[in-house]
């Protein structure tokens, strides 16, 4: 069943109305009839069922037949800090995020990323893409929320946002000599917060003194092994190993 997102506020009794980019999706690309079926998932996590009723020029009219509450997101929000690599591995890495759970992404500037922001309109235009790929990434994979892509910040202000998560952990190949069950033990100490932050670094990976900067603001080294990752593998792999700690997490609870 297809699924889209809205705002709470666009529930009026017991019909969902859909605008947008949504109404010429369902009229024109899927085709789909009065009568037909979808689904609706809400800020709130909450998923509706819906009928189509009719349509309008700039309007989907849908009845709610049924509504719960889904729970196919992540106990824990993740937030994934990534140094922007190029083109199609940022597009990649927001993909394969999305799918593992994320909750948010912060593209971030670090001082090896090899891409250089031209211009403000160029910025622009690099979110609204990157944030059209989360959504349809969420759409495929099920998700109830489409995680919000940030704008671009600079290291400080990567730093300074991380300090409202509750723990934050940045993978760092110098941290090879203190071995996985270390980063065993963090890992497992982060799925017990409210909140996790990752830093990944872009090609290259992080200077040293940044990765010191971090260190500063309580942001713990951890290792992804003695192998040195490319920075997709890094991003793909550290929150493969969230997530599946998390759902066991729910399991065994």
């Amino acid at each position: 069943m297809y699924r889209f997102y809205i705002g709470n506020g666009r529930i009026e009794e017991n019909h969902v109305i859909l605008t947008g980019k949504d109404v010429n999706h369902i009229k024109n690309v899927l085709r789909m009839k009065c009568g037909e079926r979808l689904l609706v998932c809400t800020t709130d996590g909450t998923q509706y069922c819906c009928k189509i009723l009719g349509f309008k020029t700039t309007q989907v009219i849908t009845e709610i037949e049924s509504q719960e509450q889904s729970f196919v997101e992540l106990s824990i929000p993740i937030t994934l800090f990534q140094g922007i690599p190029k083109r199609e591995k940022m597009e990649f890495v927001i993909q394969k995020a999305v799918e593992l759970g994320v909750f948010e992404i912060v593209p971030v500037m670090t001082k090896r990323v090899v891409v250089k922001l031209e211009d403000v309109k160029r910025e622009e235009k690099k979110l609204a893409r990157w944030q059209a790929i989360a959504e349809s990434a969420a759409k495929q994979s099920g998700r109830e929320k489409i995680p919000r892509i940030h704008p671009i910040m600079d290291w400080n202000e990567a730093l300074d946002y991380s300090k409202g998560l509750d723990i934050t952990m940045i993978p760092y190949e110098l941290e090879k000599d203190k071995g996985m069950r270390n980063t065993k033990e963090w890992i497992q100490k982060a799925c017990t917060k409210n909140s996790i932050g990752i830093f990944i670094g872009p090609e290259g990976g992080f200077e040293v003194d940044e990765v010191l900067m971090a260190k500063a603001v309580n942001v713990i080294p951890i290792s992804l092994g003695r192998r040195i990752l490319r920075t997709e593998t890094a991003a793909i792999t550290t929150l493969s190993i969230l997530m599946y700690e998390l759902e066991c997490h729910i399991e065994n609870s």
